[in-house]
């Protein structure tokens, strides 16, 4: 009796249990779907640039300079569409509206690449107000862009518009460890900055070491010493490895069907990221020897590449080390001895990284020696040539042009006269080498963007029109 009530009541318990999951899968909400899948835009601020308007362009007789360590002389060269259309004797004119132009005793060049450049972000005139190149806030400030603080109006971009420069790297300071996005333009000055940002140029991330941000920081709470900077970006780095694998796991996870919430976005955090997954370039300010190869070190332990040294005065001393670890070296030509760090700068700095077989490059850091990068490059030159570094007028030109546009990623694109590059080209007065030299036509993408002989072609700032008087407007 007791073995049957107890039977009964285990088959109505199982009867209840099966009817109440019949009711609960028949019941049961359908379920949620997951959240949209959390994409980055990593190009907010698309470039607007668009060229000049041109017409085919031939230019006849001429020395030419490759820009990458060819010289040819008495020969043409043939502009058409923005591109280098052909180089050579006996060009035919391509049409009958094409512009010919006799350069008997002239010299062709690539334009002019400088590869750091505070234009715009430190403008002209120089007052405070116009000082927007450092945030010193803190040390790591990877979150800020350059772009958002250049004034495209400064006097500066016509200026050196007249000394043959057609691109530029601009830059923030360099009073922090990390700095921000620096980016690449080209020289055609406009109303906003996104006018004149270079298609598909990867972006810049500026670094600095040694005495800068030791005396910005040294007093606000560090680093203090060169062994606090390294700290300081190793942290960073570190840090931007946790946020890489953060995101990888949540794509990862997503892509596996999981219902997952996207990582809290880091703006300082994403543009180091960005160094790590070899999207963005390290320009990174640097005058001793020893910090340098400090922070290739650095570099091997977290993976990324710099792309160069900036400033870079010892960098004579590990020229061979440059060059096994793909690293250029942008360099003044006699910039020396105006801070510790400096003094250790030698005249043959450039001739003796290039004879080390590594990538020198002649940049500015100035607004009024932006103007005259060509001297800077034949001073590098001379002062080889006087110990016995033999390079040629040929070879110091890569140094301003495709040594140049290949640190900044944009070499496929300029930097070198060979058919199918963007025609950026300077036709000068005489040898470019010398003091009395002038850019007398500077094409960028094929369009006249600078004739020396046309003044009232020349752009003029905003701030060089003058106040308007009472009464003027009228």
């Amino acid at each position: 009796m007791h073995n049957s009530k107890l039977t009964k009541v285990l088959l109505t318990g199982l009867t209840l249990v099966a009817a109440s999951t019949m009711v609960g899968c028949s019941d049961e909400p359908a379920k949620a779907e997951r959240a949209a899948f959390v994409e980055i835009n990593k190009n907010p601020f698309p470039s607007t640039y668009k060229a000049l308007p041109s017409v085919p362009t031939l230019i006849t007789n001429v020395t030419l300079l490759d820009g990458i360590g060819g010289m040819v002389e008495n020969t043409s060269i043939l502009l058409e569409n923005g591109k280098i259309k052909a180089i050579g004797n006996d060009l035919p004119v391509p049409a009958d509206d094409a512009n010919v132009i006799d350069g008997k005793g002239k010299w062709v060049t690539p334009g002019i690449i400088d590869v750091h450049s505070h234009l715009g972000v430190y403008a002209t005139p120089d007052t405070g107000s116009h000082a927007d190149g450092n945030e010193m806030v803190k040390p790591v400030t990877a979150a800020v862009w350059a772009e958002h603080s250049i004034w495209p109006q400064d006097p500066g971009f016509r200026r050196a518009l007249a000394g043959g420069v057609t691109s530029m790297q601009i830059l923030p300071g360099s009073g922090n460890l990390i700095g921000g996005r620096g980016v690449t333009v080209k020289n055609l000055p406009n109303r906003v900055i996104q006018d004149m940002k270079f298609p598909g140029a990867p972006y810049g991330l500026k670094m600095a070491c040694g005495e800068n941000p030791k005396r910005v920081y040294g007093k606000k709470g560090g680093p203090m010493t060169r062994m606090g900077n390294v700290a300081g970006y190793r942290q960073a780095w570190s840090d931007a490895q946790n946020y890489q694998q953060a995101w990888d796991k949540y794509k990862k996870d997503y892509d596996a069907g999981k219902d997952v919430k996207a990582p809290k976005r880091d703006l300082n955090l994403e543009t180091l990221a960005g160094v790590l997954d070899g999207e963005i370039l390290v320009h990174m300010h640097c005058y001793r020897a020893d910090d340098m190869g400090t922070m290739m070190d650095v570099m091997k332990e977290f993976d990324y590449q710099i792309a160069s040294f900036q400033h870079a005065v010892g960098a004579y001393k590990i020229a061979d080390k440059l060059a096994e670890n793909n690293v250029c070296s942008a360099m003044w030509a006699d910039w020396w001895g105006f801070k510790m760090e400096a003094y250790d700068g030698i005249r043959e700095n450039i001739p003796m990284v290039a004879n080390a077989k590594a990538c020198a490059i002649v940049h500015s850091d100035s607004d009024q020696g932006i103007q005259r990068l060509n001297q800077e490059a034949a001073k590098a030159l001379a002062d080889g040539q006087r110990v016995g570094i033999n390079f040629t007028k040929a070879d110091a030109w890569t140094w301003l042009s495709s040594n140049a546009a290949k640190s900044l990623g944009i070499f496929e694109e300029t930097g070198s006269l060979e058919i199918g590059k963007n025609a950026d080209v300077v036709l000068w007065s005489t040898d470019p080498f010398s003091t009395y030299s002038q850019a007398e036509l500077v094409f960028i993408d094929g369009g006249v963007a600078y004739d020396r002989k046309k003044p009232e072609t020349w752009a003029i700032s905003d701030y060089e029109l003058g106040q308007v008087g009472e009464g003027d407007h009228k």
